[in-house]
């Protein structure tokens, strides 16, 4: 069955985001303007406002999208034969290349300043993100129905992992307060993280 036809106004708001993509990669999201957007994605400048009423807004398309390819669509499946901790470790080095990457920190820094005294704009935004099934999600619950993992509030507890993730590979680089972390320092992250959280979750055998 193939896929039904984009309409022009589809791929003219694919080609905005192709753009914005390129420009903020190249010359970074402050120095990008609409203006720049428009024509280099061949578009009006009022066609780009009409699907992206404020750059802000452009931003926060282009970080769901980040966040949903490297949370939601991974393909990550839980193996019963595997260590868990080998594999939560595995899973969340996938979630830190994206939360820790200078393109992800960048989008999040523009966003957070453009929501930071807007807070029921910025509690839809998180709300958003929230209500999507991770690839965390799916590997606890995998875990868990595996008779390895105790009972939990998977919302929470994915809550928990990501807190002692982003503590060290995101928030200090997101505010500037820390230098990107290199492999090995995600590496150890990871490790850490997984290890602390598995030592309350695992069921003693």
């Amino acid at each position: 069955m193939s896929e039904p036809k984009k309409t022009r106004s589809e791929l003219k708001r694919e080609a905005i985001v192709e753009a914005a993509i390129e420009a903020f990669k190249t010359e970074g999201v402050k120095a990008t303007s609409m203006d720049k957007l428009a024509k280099l994605a061949e578009v009006s400048k009022r066609t780009v406002y009409n699907h992206f009423k404020t750059k802000e807004v452009l931003v926060m398309e282009l970080i769901s999208t980040l966040w949903k390819s490297a949370m939601v669509d991974i393909d990550f499946k839980y193996r019963s034969d595997s260590p868990l901790q080998e594999q939560l470790t595995e899973l969340l080095m996938k979630e830190l290349t994206l939360l820790s990457s200078s393109e992800y920190i960048d989008l999040s820094r523009v966003a957070f300043g453009h929501f930071f005294y807007d807070t029921e704009t910025l509690q839809q935004e998180v709300a958003k993100f929230s209500a999507q099934e991770t690839a965390v999600h799916r590997w606890l619950r995998a875990a868990i129905d595996d008779n390895r993992l105790k009972e939990m509030d998977i919302d929470f507890a994915n809550g928990q992992l990501h807190s002692l993730i982003k503590g060290s590979g995101f928030w200090p680089q997101l505010l500037q307060m820390k230098p990107m972390l290199n492999e090995e320092e995600m590496t150890m992250i990871a490790e850490q993280s997984s290890a602390m959280f598995l030592s309350h979750y695992t069921l003693e055998s």
